[in-house]
């Protein structure tokens, strides 16, 4: 869905194209993920760079990025969240999850202390299509460091229905 063809002007995260992603439905089978833990204080990461390191080390070592490069956040306490990375194959020595599910789409774009409108604001279009969210994936397109160099911070809120 993002639009790895585009050239990549930082060598880091490709430029990210909302369009395919915004207010759509999309469904995983059996998506592979390697999984990860980052530790948070009151939903502020603190460790998230040294995870991503570690877990991009494993991944790129047997070349198994996904040509579509997810990564995909569960926020599941004040405490910490969960990150899972797609990969086209299994990483050694690294946990991994598959995601299976519907879910419904949809993009924002800003600073991050805005994601409590956004989920506030999620939680009205899945009601507006007559859906329950069973669980919210935030799928950071970005890392900080490329957002600002393309002058956007997408983040897009997938809701399991």
């Amino acid at each position: 869905m993002s639009e790895l063809n585009v050239k990549n002007e930082t060598g880091c995260c490709p430029r990210f194209n909302p369009e395919p992603w915004q207010e759509k439905e999309v469904t995983f089978n059996d998506k592979l993920f390697i999984k990860d833990h980052v530790t948070s204080f009151l939903h502020i990461p603190l460790n998230f760079g040294k995870v991503m390191i570690r877990s991009m080390d494993k991944i790129q070592k047997i070349n198994a990025l996904d040509h579509e490069p997810i990564i995909l956040c569960d926020e599941k306490s004040l405490w910490g969240s969960d990150v899972y990375i797609a990969v086209t194959k299994d990483v050694p020595e690294a946990e991994m999850a598959k995601i299976s599910g519907t879910f419904l789409c949809k993009v924002y774009e800003g600073p991050y202390q805005n994601v409590r409108k956004w989920v506030e604001d999620m939680k009205t279009y899945v009601r507006s299509k007559s859906k329950q969210i069973q669980k919210i994936y935030f799928y950071y397109t970005t890392c900080p460091k490329c957002a600002k160099v393309y002058g956007k911070n997408y983040v897009v809120i997938m809701a399991q229905i």
